[in-house]
């Protein structure tokens, strides 16, 4: 009887010592993929960080050249032409459609920003000064009527000040202009990205097969397949990204449609189509247009304006934090918290690229894992292997 007891007893060590071994096994093996994987964004970030900027002419190039190549390919197809030939052509057509369209505007717009800045001092005093000057004319009036003995103090503050704001336009001026000269003694630079990327357009959309089949070549066949995997997910997930952001985007152009109609602002469509597409921008957005926009008309003395101005974009702010990580992460199925938190720390390491590039990092390890190409984390209603024994 004690030898079938002692038997027992060291039967249940045994497999107590064998679910140990495996859950310890298994902490190794979560330990070695956590770090696998830290490694890897870590060198990924480091790379978009500091190497994109330097490859930047290249990668622009390869990712024109990758959406030219279906139009490239259907032109060849039609006309019998050699690919090489067609996209030539193509790419020809491309920039040079887009470079009068931006080369019109680049000398309208910093045309049009010199001669604002270097007539800004003048532009204060002509209309700043009588603005402020009103003002202060009616703050005075409102000290004598409280207390006279105050008015010798005001007037010391208010020398004080507008020599302050003086300077300030002043050094704005100037600064400003610096940082024109500096864009414009860029220019050389930029002018040799420009055609790096241009040439390399159009090498890589001439040999675009044979470069991206030398490339498949170089992986195994596990990785080719990932690879595959990632590129469908990633070019579907901007797709959606893309078609989000104008959802977005029109949502906030019938919002200011509808506001500025209300509080009888001219050309309110033409505003809120503009104001809309400058919304899009990560760091300034719909304030970058409103708030100044309130600032000077209280300043000009429309304070009924300013104050429905401020309200109208509170509320579209409101809104937009609301709907943008459920619209946003329930395309790219994440949940709405956890997509606010990529693009709030997207924005803070990487930009606007950070902004786009987490939600759709945290959508592909979500998908990656969910079809089992990754393990990272046990979906909701996974059985558990591991069992507490104590």
């Amino acid at each position: 009887m004690s030898c079938a007891i002692i038997g027992v007893s060291s039967i249940k060590r045994r497999k107590r010592c064998e679910r140990e071994i495996k859950i310890m096994e298994k902490r190794k093996e979560f330990i070695i993929n956590c770090t696998y994987f830290a490694i890897i964004l870590s060198a990924s970030f480091l790379l978009i960080k500091f190497g994109l900027p330097l490859l930047a002419p290249f990668v622009i190039g390869f990712i024109l050249a990758y959406f030219l190549k279906w139009p490239i390919r259907f032109v060849s197809r039609k006309l019998k032409c050699s690919r090489k030939i067609v996209a030539i052509v193509m790419v020809f057509l491309f920039y040079g459609t887009i470079g009068v369209f931006v080369g019109i505007a680049s000398v309208k717009v910093f045309s049009t920003v010199g001669m604002f800045v270097t007539n800004l001092p003048q532009v204060f005093r002509s209309y700043g000064e009588p603005i402020l000057a009103g003002i202060f004319t009616r703050l005075e009036h409102a000290v004598i009527q409280m207390d006279p003995t105050l008015l010798e103090g005001l007037d010391y503050v208010w020398d004080q000040f507008m020599q302050s704001l003086l300077q300030l336009v002043s050094k704005l001026s100037v600064s400003s202009m610096e940082l024109i000269s500096g864009i414009a003694s860029s220019l050389p630079m930029l002018f040799i990205k420009l055609v790096l990327m241009i040439i390399s357009t159009f090498f890589i959309a001439a040999d675009y097969d044979k470069l991206a089949g030398f490339c498949m070549a170089q992986m195994s066949k596990r990785v080719r397949n990932v690879f595959i995997q990632i590129k469908q997910y990633v070019v579907g997930t901007l797709l959606v990204c893309i078609r989000s952001y104008l959802l977005i985007m029109s949502i906030t152009f019938v919002e200011l449609s509808l506001g500025l109609t209300v509080i009888r602002v001219e050309n309110a469509i033409l505003i809120a189509l503009g104001i809309a597409i400058f919304d899009i921008l990560p760091v300034l957005g719909t304030g970058g247009i409103m708030i100044p926009w309130a600032v000077i008309a209280a300043v000009l003395g429309y304070y009924p304006l300013a104050l429905k101005l401020l309200v109208l974009y509170v509320v579209i702010t409101i809104i937009r934090n609301i709907i943008e990580p459920k619209i946003v992460g329930s395309q790219i199925g994440l949940h709405p918290v956890l997509t606010l938190v990529s693009m709030f720390a997207g924005v803070q390491l990487l930009g606007v690229v950070g902004l786009f590039g987490f939600p759709i990092l945290l959508s592909l390890l979500r998908y990656l894992n969910d079809t089992g190409t990754i393990h990272l984390y046990r979906r909701v209603g996974e059985k558990k292997e591991e069992e507490n024994e104590y």
